[in-house]
């Protein structure tokens, strides 16, 4: 089977301590993970690795089944995995703007990004928002919007930090019905977070972190 992303020996260290010392991590294509373990684990930071916002030492990376590295990690995995922060940065602008910012970025067409942006939009249930600043959106909208804005990158895996944390029942339950649909379209996801019915939903496979090792189960 077709590996999205291996990882042989990772280790991160802060100083003198090694808060991360994993033997081997594989994610699959199109296929869900909850992240757990106790607070202070690395979770967080293991996200961050995985990214390329967290330097990291490995002794083998490869990603679609080809050699890479986390370090200086490469353009051709930023372009496919993406990190949804648990409190999302929004720019001081209007949620259009916010949403296609990735994709202005990359150079995209505005047509393209426009089209794009609409269809993210409905997906994440936002678009009568569409002109609205940062200031006036709930923690369960900004979290909406942010997912919208990594859907809209076509990601091959997503990086979800605690992606239902502080967020009441309603805004809880509209992102979590979020998350499957984004396996379906194709992404892999890994969400580091605490949410029994995240964890418990169906199909994802769960990893914990341990003592710095990762636990598979």
């Amino acid at each position: 089977m077709t590996s999205l992303l291996s990882i042989h020996r990772l280790q991160k260290r802060f100083g003198q301590r090694l808060l991360l010392d994993i033997g081997r991590i594989s994610i699959a294509p199109a296929s869900a993970y909850v992240l757990t373990g106790a607070n202070g684990a690395g979770k967080s930071t293991l996200l961050r690795i995985l990214c390329g916002l967290e330097p990291a030492e490995a002794a083998e990376v490869s990603f679609l089944d080809q050699p890479a590295r986390l370090f200086p990690y490469s353009k051709r995995m930023r372009n496919a995995i993406v990190y949804v922060h648990q409190h999302p940065a929004m720019f001081s602008t209007s949620v259009v703007e916010n949403i296609g910012y990735g994709l202005a970025a990359r150079g995209m067409p505005k047509m393209e990004i426009a089209t794009r942006v609409e269809e993210a939009m409905a997906w994440a249930g936002v678009a009568h928002l569409r002109g609205s600043r940062p200031g006036v959106l709930s923690g369960g909208e900004k979290q909406r919007i942010a997912l919208a804005r990594a859907r809209v990158l076509h990601p091959k895996l997503l990086l979800l930090d605690e992606p239902t944390a502080n967020l009441d029942g309603p805004a809880r339950e509209q992102v979590m019905a979020l998350i499957p649909t984004l396996i379906a379209a194709g992404s892999s996801v890994v969400m580091a977070c605490h949410d029994r019915d995240l964890i418990g939903l169906p199909g994802v496979q769960r990893m914990k972190l341990r003592d710095g090792r990762l636990e598979f189960r």
